[in-house]
């Protein structure tokens, strides 16, 4: 093994830290970082909380996506329902918030397929993906940020959307792919 292989593993050690900016989505900081070598470098990183993302099945063929203009990414872009969970709130309890507020459904059965780091390199949340089954209609809550159109597709077709590259977002890239190795005999 290597000196760098057997650093690899090594956690950094934070010597500072300092808030640069924060709003009610968002934290970011800058730290002040010794590697495992003993050099010191300046890290931003971008805190979130907690984020869910539920991809609900009308039935067994069947699935609910939201569309919507993404500002960041400056396309209109179909999803499933995906948002951040609030303070001391359960995975569960934000999923059916984020799948009434977005979609208008209710689910009463949901499968934790995973929980993954949005993006491990600078950004500090880790996104928990289900799926949901026995869906019902609810009156919507809306987020007054939100404009949301709500689609039912076949799930084959959204696979194909997923291996065409027309969705882009990961969480759902990742449940379409956990859903579909599901469904395999």
């Amino acid at each position: 093994m290597t000196e760098r292989q057997r650093l690899a593993r090594i956690p950094w050690r934070q010597l500072t830290t300092r808030p640069v900016y924060e709003n009610r989505w968002i934290r970011v900081r800058e730290d002040q970082v010794e590697l495992p070598d003993g050099r010191t470098t300046v890290y931003g990183v971008v805190q979130c909380a907690g984020c869910v993302g539920v991809l609900p099945f009308l039935d067994l063929d069947t699935v609910v996506l939201v569309g919507q203009y993404r500002y960041v990414a400056g396309d209109f872009y179909w999803e499933m329902p995906t948002g951040a969970m609030k303070p001391g709130e359960r995975e569960e309890t934000a999923v059916q918030r984020e799948l009434a507020e977005e979609a208008g459904y209710e689910a009463d059965r949901l499968v934790k397929l995973c929980a993954c780091h949005t993006s491990k390199s600078v950004v500090d949340e880790t996104a928990n993906i289900y799926l949901a089954e026995g869906l019902h209609p609810v009156q919507r809550r809306a987020d007054p940020t939100e404009f949301i159109e709500v689609r039912a597709f076949p799930f084959d077709e959204v696979v194909r959307m997923v291996e065409r590259d027309e969705i882009k977002d990961s969480m759902t890239i990742i449940a379409v792919l956990h859903a579909a190795r599901r469904r395999r005999p």
